[in-house]
């Protein structure tokens, strides 16, 4: 197989995901852009976070909602918490890395706040606790899974909301979740701006 003919490949197995999932996860990013704009009008917040990839998807929803998607508009309230190196350092130190998240949640998060997790296997230790943090602070999660969605898959309550791509290719689901991301961003703006 050239080389040409390997990018074709990638691209169309790119599609075929983005193609097999649309329909089905279509009610599922709905829900979660009406739920997070919601809890915006009602003066709340969103948490944010992920590893590896899924940290860097999680910084670019921060960075669309606390800047701008594609309109101006005034910043809304997200936080990213994998963006603050001393503090994961100082609980993964102190602790394990296992509650880097959890603890932010304990400290930053209150009743009617949303987390927003993602991650790709669904059984990554610190987005577990942090689901279970969430919880305890009686915030509503909002997950991005992947594969069959992990642990985290029996984690979820009535109220929660888990956006998975079923496909076991990473890069595929990497691809899907930043195309998730990118409506939800759509949205939010729809729904605050009416554009």
């Amino acid at each position: 197989m050239s080389s040409s003919e390997r990018i074709s490949e990638l691209f169309n197995s790119s599609i075929k995901v983005i193609q097999d999932s649309g329909s089905e996860l279509i009610p599922y990013i709905n829900a979660a852009a009406e739920t997070i704009t919601q809890a915006l009008f009602n003066e709340k917040k969103l948490l944010v976070c992920g590893n590896g990839g899924s940290a860097s998807i999680a910084q670019l929803f921060s960075s669309n909602m606390v800047n701008r998607f594609e309109v101006e508009r005034p910043g809304l309230p997200v936080i990213n918490i994998n963006s603050d190196a001393a503090v994961l350092t100082s609980i993964a130190n102190d602790s394990q890395f296992a509650d880097v998240f959890a603890k932010q949640i304990r400290a930053l998060g209150q009743e009617g706040d949303i987390l927003l997790a993602i991650t790709i296997s669904g059984e990554s230790h610190n987005i577990i606790h942090v689901i279970d943090a969430a919880h305890d602070r009686n915030m509503q999660v909002i997950v991005l899974t992947g594969c069959d969605g992990g642990q985290i898959a029996d984690l979820m309550r009535e109220q929660d909301i888990e956006i998975r791509v079923t496909s076991w290719a990473y890069p595929r689901i990497y691809e899907l979740h930043l195309l998730i991301i990118h409506c939800i961003c759509d949205l939010i703006d729809h729904y605050l701006l009416g554009q």
